[in-house]
């Protein structure tokens, strides 16, 4: 009984939500949380974004700083660390407008050390934080069926978790906070590795004179697959429609993010280290406005 009622007190508690960033991913999380019953809040600098939102039932504030005093957990969909330190740090921003006891959900993919950086300064005000990076795109945060790997407080995830549930069908708690970075960028790099190679593998079949999507269903049955295999060649690649919602700037970034880890880690990884420098090479080749898995068709910046 009692644990009922604390969960119960919890949700009402979390029923007052923000969302800071109402791009394509800020936007399809407020309608989810919209078809959630929640009281959905915004800000975003675009007017036409905020405008927009507006139209939707999501009310909007003129600064980070407003919508975080009015709210009972804020969720970040921004672009990069650099853009979440301004929303943070700058006038107008969440240090100015959070109150103790606020709840931060990050769900940029960031910089690990950026990401433990704001949660110290928020820490020193009482707000809470949680970097919550997300699988799926557009069209999983429109649809609530995201992934999201957590980094936090155990406490803290638990009580966020009413909320994620209403934008995502899966979450992982992966460790403290930054861990939830961490693991989206090993996330990424493996899967811009496994791009790289299928793109590679379906040449090598079409050069041996094969049908490289039947040579994927056998593949598929085996272990060399993986989810760029079973998803992405189906889904954007065979059909040409390199549409998934994600460009190759992001995933540059979020490699440029992953290859600067490694050279703070001093980690040994070879293959990891080629596919970044592969993802670099390829600016030359695919403009950053792309569908990130165009990078299949990418053969040069061969040394």
């Amino acid at each position: 009984m009692l644990t009922g009622l604390c969960t119960l007190q919890r949700r009402v508690r979390m029923k007052r939500i923000g969302v800071a960033g109402l791009g394509n991913m800020g936007r399809g999380m407020a309608l989810s949380l919209l078809r959630g019953d929640y009281q959905v809040s915004g800000f975003d600098p675009s007017e036409q974004a905020a405008a927009g939102m507006a139209a939707e039932g999501v009310k909007t504030y003129a600064s980070v700083a407003e919508l975080a005093a009015a709210v009972d957990l804020l969720i970040l969909s921004l672009p990069t660390s650099d853009v979440v330190e301004a929303v943070v740090f700058g006038a107008g921003g969440l240090l100015q407008g959070g109150q103790a006891g606020l709840l931060v959900v990050d769900t940029t993919t960031a910089d690990p050390d950026s990401t433990r950086k704001v949660a110290a300064a928020l820490a020193e005000k009482g707000i809470r934080f949680i970097d919550a990076p997300v699988s799926g795109g557009p069209k999983g945060a429109a649809t609530g069926t995201m992934t999201m790997v957590l980094g936090g407080a155990a406490a803290d995830v638990e009580a966020a978790t009413p909320v994620l549930e209403a934008i995502s069908a899966k979450r992982v708690h992966v460790g403290p906070v930054g861990a939830g970075h961490v693991t989206k960028l090993l996330n990424n790099l493996m899967c811009g590795a496994h791009l790289i190679v299928a793109g590679e593998a379906a040449r090598i079949a079409a050069d041996a004179g094969l049908d490289p999507q039947q040579i994927f269903e056998g593949i598929n049955a085996g272990s060399g697959r993986s989810g760029v295999t079973q998803v992405n060649y189906p889904t954007w690649v065979f059909n040409e429609a390199f549409n998934s919602g994600f460009t190759m700037k992001l995933m540059r970034k979020d490699l440029r993010l992953a290859m600067g880890l490694l050279t703070q880690l001093g980690s040994a990884a070879p293959l990891a280290t080629e596919a970044g420098r592969l993802w670099a090479a390829s600016a030359d080749g695919v403009a950053d406005a792309e569908d990130f898995n165009r990078i299949v068709q990418f053969s040069g910046g061969a040394r």
